[in-house]
C-alpha cells in the first residue's frame, strides 16, 4: 500500500476522533452496564478499553520516543511494509466480517480487577495522546522510522504501519463493545 502521508495521518486522526465519541458515550453507562458481559467467552465494554489502554502502554511512549529523536524530515509519500500491511489489515473487518483472534496473555484483561469507570478516563487520555503523536508525524518520515512490535522488539515495522495497527486495533475493540447488547 502506498498512499499520502497526509492522507494517512488525517484518516487515523478521524478514526481516533470516532474512538474518542464513542468512550464518551460509554461514560454514560453505569459500572454494571460496563461489566456486563452476553455470554462466558466474550468481553464486556469495560474490557475492550481495559484492553486497548494496555497497548497504548507499550506503543505510545515508544511512538512519542521515535517521532521526537527522528531528524528525517517528513516524506510526501508512506509505503507499507510487507508484515507491516500484512499485521495492520489482521485488525480492520474483512467484507463485513471481524477475524476472530485470541489476545496475548500479558493483554488480557481481568474482569475482577476492574472495579471503577477509571478506564474509560484513561483511554481518552490515551487517545488524546494518540492524536498529539499523529499530528506530529507528519512531520517525519513514516517509511524510514522503525518500531518494535509489542510481541517482540526483535519485528520492527515502519512507523506508518504501527499507527494504522495502533487505530486499526482501537477501532476493532471499540466496534466489538459497541455491538455488545445491554
Amino acid at each position: 500500500m502506498t498512499i499520502a502521508t497526509e492522507i494517512l495521518i488525517d484518516e487515523l486522526l478521524i478514526q481516533t476522533n470516532s474512538c474518542i465519541e464513542a468512550a464518551n458515550r460509554f461514560q454514560q453507562l453505569s459500572l454494571e452496564q460496563l461489566r456486563f458481559k452476553p455470554n462466558a467467552e466474550s468481553w464486556c465494554i469495560i474490557e475492550c478499553i481495559v484492553h486497548l489502554n494496555m497497548y497504548s502502554d507499550y506503543y505510545l511512549p515508544i511512538l512519542e520516543k521515535n517521532i521526537e529523536s527522528d531528524n528525517v524530515i517528513s516524506s510526501v509519500m508512506f509505503k507499507s511494509g510487507l508484515l507491516g500491511n500484512y499485521f495492520a489489515n489482521l485488525m480492520i473487518d474483512n467484507n463485513g466480517k471481524i477475524k476472530k483472534m485470541k489476545a496475548p496473555k500479558d493483554k488480557t484483561p481481568v474482569l475482577a480487577d476492574i472495579i471503577s469507570k477509571q478506564p474509560l478516563d484513561l483511554f481518552i487520555k490515551n487517545q488524546e495522546r494518540f492524536k498529539k503523536i499523529l499530528v506530529s508525524a507528519k512531520k517525519v518520515d513514516l517509511t524510514k522510522i522503525k518500531i518494535p512490535i509489542s510481541l517482540t522488539k526483535l519485528i520492527r515495522l515502519r512507523l506508518g504501519d504501527v499507527l494504522r495497527f495502533v487505530s486499526y486495533h482501537n477501532v476493532r475493540h471499540i466496534h466489538q463493545a459497541e455491538t455488545i447488547h445491554l
